[in-house]
């Protein structure tokens, strides 16, 4: 893209960062390390093709500070903060941004586990430990894994934050599947972006922020333990303002580029559209003749018991008690955090992942409040591990209080199950004439997953399961409905 095509905001903070540079030693601090790991991702930021994550910003204000003193690096931390955001704003805002950064957040989740699996492993080796020197070594292990973890949960609630606020600017692009309610519903929590947003980046997770005084980049790195089960990305690595695992990740990258979030163009999808004809709403003296055949058709001659749909469950009031116990329980991962106590914390977010949905969206406030974004991306996380039937009622519920971006972002951490898993649960569901459940987890499950994993999650029943899989990948792109018929028929299920 040509530098005068660009959106104004993203061509004024290039300019802004081009003259933060003039200002700043270029073969030291963060400068350095920024140049040395990732020159081309540097020159892009440069040149206005990408938006550089906030963390870096500030981490380049550090640099700034120590060559100028803290009252400068203050001053210029307010108007770069301010250019940011409209420039992210801006970039987020083009064609397929929006997906882009669920397709992001998707990433930064599967880093969060595999940080989140790391620490639970050192943890018991430690505590195995048989000499002072490998207890060293794994100690230094393990509090990179903390980071890891800890950046990961940020990184994820603020990418929250980018969604939630791209929702609100296309307010006529509503997450599939959502029971909707009236904007005016009496009792909705609203997400408040957290100050001092930062934008995610696309680097490892496995760096410490910048909160102490830059240091040139060393010769040899901390490795924060082997990578050989770490989560596949296909993200490209940007210069850490620290230094960073020495096995790098793969580097392969999807078209456009993904260093950034939103760097990845992606291409609108349209609104689900229902199958012509799902012969489970007929009843069984139907229309007689006959039967189309194939994959578009799959299902579609087949009687079945008529189901009076089962409408979205209507927001439930929390008594006093259940308000008292999310607030003893928000106060007490406070202590928790603030005694360094990360463990206990952990354990304590996966006792309430089991909840009653309607808690959901009163701790995500409480959670909020308390300056605990990072705990409440791990809640979600864990939640998202729920049976089907809670999980879709837990996204109900952050739905029906605007929180649409976490909705749907459980559903799609939950849609990492098992393919025969999902297909039994939508089978639940339609049996229990639940079919805008079925059609919300179906949604997010064929968006999500290869068109090969979406065609064997209908092997439990495929006359009922394929008209919704194939109905479901329509409204992805017609592409993705091609790809899914083809891998039905391939597997022999039509």
């Amino acid at each position: 893209m040509a530098v005068d095509q660009l959106p104004g905001q993203v061509r004024e903070f290039a300019g802004y960062l081009n003259k933060l540079m003039t200002k700043l030693d270029q073969g030291a601090g963060w400068c350095a390390v920024f140049w040395q790991r990732d020159p081309e991702g540097m020159r892009a930021c440069l040149d206005g093709l990408e938006v550089p994550p906030w963390d870096v910003v500030e981490a380049l204000m550090h640099d700034l500070e120590t060559a100028y003193g803290p009252a400068a690096a203050a001053q210029e931390t307010q108007r770069a903060r301010a250019l940011h955001r409209a420039s992210l704003a801006a970039y987020d805002s083009r064609p397929g941004g929006r997906h882009a950064l669920g397709d992001r957040l998707d990433v930064m989740l599967r880093e969060q586990r595999y940080a989140a699996d790391r620490t639970a492993d050192l943890t018991r080796r430690l505590q195995a430990a048989t000499s002072q020197e490998e207890a060293d070594s794994l100690r230094l292990d393990l509090a990179w894994a903390h980071n890891d973890h800890e950046r990961a949960s940020a990184r994820c609630a603020e990418l929250r934050t980018r969604i939630e606020n791209a929702d609100r600017r296309a307010p006529h692009h509503p997450v599939r599947g959502a029971a909707r309610v009236e904007e005016d519903a009496v009792g909705d929590v609203r997400r408040v972006p957290s100050a001092g947003e930062r934008a995610d980046d696309r680097r490892p997770v496995s760096t410490p922020a910048p909160t102490a005084t830059p240091t040139p980049a060393p010769e040899s790195e901390p490795d924060p333990g082997p990578r050989d089960h770490a989560p596949e990305s296909t993200a490209q690595e940007f210069p850490a303002p620290a230094p960073a695992a020495t096995k790098q990740r793969a580097k392969r990258r999807p078209r456009g580029g993904a260093r950034f979030a939103g760097a990845v163009e992606v291409e609108e999808a349209p609104p689900v559209v229902e199958p012509a004809a799902e012969s489970k709403t007929e009843p069984s003296g139907g229309r007689k003749g006959m039967i189309p055949r194939g994959a578009r058709y799959a299902g579609a001659g087949e009687p079945a018991e008529a189901v009076a749909p089962q409408q979205p469950q209507a927001r439930q009031a929390l008594d006093d008690e259940a308000r008292q116990e999310v607030a003893g329980t928000v106060h007490r991962l406070v202590r928790l955090r603030r005694e360094g106590r990360s463990g206990e914390a952990h354990a304590l977010l996966v006792e309430v992942a089991h909840w009653p949905a309607a808690r959901f969206p009163l701790l995500a406030a409480e959670l909020h409040r308390a300056g605990l974004d990072a705990d409440w991306a791990t809640l979600l996380w864990e939640a998202g591990s729920l049976p089907a039937d809670r999980l879709v009622a837990v996204a109900d519920a952050l739905n029906a209080v605007g929180r649409a971006a976490d909705g749907e972002q459980m559903l799609r951490q939950g849609v990492t199950r098992p393919a025969e898993e999902i297909g039994e649960a939508v089978l639940g569901f339609v049996a229990q004439g639940r079919d805008r459940e079925a059609r919300a987890l179906l949604d997010v499950y064929v968006r999500v997953r290869t068109p090969e994993e979406a065609a064997r999650s209908v092997e439990a029943h495929p006359r009922r399961l394929a008209p919704l899989v194939l109905a479901a990948a329509r409204g992805v792109s017609q592409e993705r409905h091609r790809d899914v018929t083809h891998a039905l028929r391939v597997q022999g299920l039509t």
